[in-house]
């Protein structure tokens, strides 16, 4: 009979952020350069966006801890009781979008030049928190997919 050492969690590393920027920004950028979406953004309420945002947070730890049944939250570095993976993953998932809305002057180009600048950026804002939901579900599931 062969012992083995109980499993230890692996730690999160910067390939695991890695992986997750790469499907993050995948599903993203169709999204960001879309007229839709931003006609669907400046149509929805600020209250709307914020429930999009919930979901994008629950799409992402249902993937993450939920769809793996091989990770558990409870196992990974921390910061502030919340896992370094989960961070990482909102911040990728949020980031990417909000980056490539930049890079390619989205807002500019299908937000009406008469919005005030507040305007815009809650425009901006609600486009952002659509793109996520998808943006979530590249990086997730890169992260999961390739974390072996």
């Amino acid at each position: 009979m062969r012992l083995q050492r109980p499993r230890r969690p692996r730690g999160f590393r910067p390939a695991d952020s890695a992986q997750q920027i790469v499907g993050g920004f995948l599903l993203a950028g169709p999204f960001v350069v879309t007229e839709e979406v931003w006609d669907l953004a400046d149509n929805m309420s600020v209250v709307q966006a914020l429930v999009t945002v919930s979901i994008v947070f629950a799409i992402g730890y249902a993937t993450l801890y939920k769809a793996d049944t091989k990770r558990d939250a409870t196992d990974e570095q921390e910061v502030v009781g919340i896992p370094i993976r989960f961070i990482s993953l909102m911040c990728v998932s949020f980031g990417s979008v909000t980056i490539l809305a930049l890079l390619f002057d989205a807002p500019d180009t299908f937000i009406e030049s008469s919005k005030t600048t507040t305007a815009m950026a809650v425009t901006t804002f609600k486009a952002v928190s659509v793109g996520s939901v998808f943006s979530v579900v590249g990086a997730a599931t890169a992260d999961s997919v390739f974390s072996r």
